[in-house]
């Protein structure tokens, strides 16, 4: 038995001694390192794909070479186990994706009552007779419920043209007014009430005493009765 294994340790330590076999695992042992270097920088690549923090790359490399060449692909397994399943541009891709699927829905306007799909040129929802726009007197144009001006010609809602029945309304003493000062002329003067009950007793004294001597005198200068008896100067 001892002489067999004897026979067998000999020929395997002919067989490691050839200097071919030695190269061969030589090179093997370079490769594997080669790979496992490989492999912790590709976990540090990989990991700068998928995180914005900055120590994260550094931890996974440092998983994979604490693992020895010998074993490091168990450690490549457990940093694919852990590591987050989307790329920082994935994830950038799939948000423009919703957002742009989002921008879409939003396109598509809906009544404000009863949710249903509508036109942009309609002015009434045709089934809940919801008012949706309106038409500007000025253009013709359909124009937002919530707009000051047309957008089109300028047209300001807010601000009210006088119509002409209004100016028709205004009082007469106005109208009079305005022409007075549009002409330059001086308004004319009120008699008052008081004067005049003075001066109707007057005129009528007047009259009953010396009606035959106002006459001449009215004959002579040519002057009527009411003129001469007239207290007030004409202005």
């Amino acid at each position: 038995m001892e002489q067999i294994l004897g026979t067998i340790g000999d020929a395997l330590g002919g067989i490691f001694s050839n200097p071919i076999l030695q190269l061969g695992m030589r090179a093997l042992g370079v490769y594997l390192v080669i790979l496992w270097l490989a492999t912790a920088y590709w976990a540090f690549r990989d990991m700068q794909q998928r995180s914005d923090n900055p120590i994260l790359p550094y931890l996974a490399s440092a998983g994979i070479i604490l693992f020895t060449p010998l074993f490091f692909v168990l450690g490549v397994w457990v940093y694919k186990i852990v590591r987050p399943h989307e790329k920082i541009g994935e994830v950038w891709e799939r948000n423009l994706a919703e957002e742009a699927l989002l921008a879409e829905v939003e396109a598509i306007h809906h009544c404000p009552t009863c949710e249903r799909r509508i036109d942009d040129e309609w002015i009434i929802c045709p089934t809940c007779r919801t008012r949706l726009n309106r038409v500007c007197p000025n253009c013709s144009r359909l124009v937002g419920l919530d707009w000051s001006l047309c957008a089109w010609c300028g047209k300001d809602f807010e601000r009210r043209p006088v119509g002409a029945a209004n100016l028709g309304a205004l009082p007469a003493s106005r109208d009079v007014t305005g022409r007075i000062a549009a002409s330059g002329e001086a308004p004319p003067s009120v008699e008052p009430a008081a004067i005049r009950t003075s001066v109707r007793p007057a005129s009528a004294s007047s009259r009953s005493t010396g009606s035959g001597r106002s006459s001449g005198s009215a004959r002579s200068t040519g002057r009527s009765p009411a003129s001469a008896q007239d207290p007030l100067p004409e202005r």
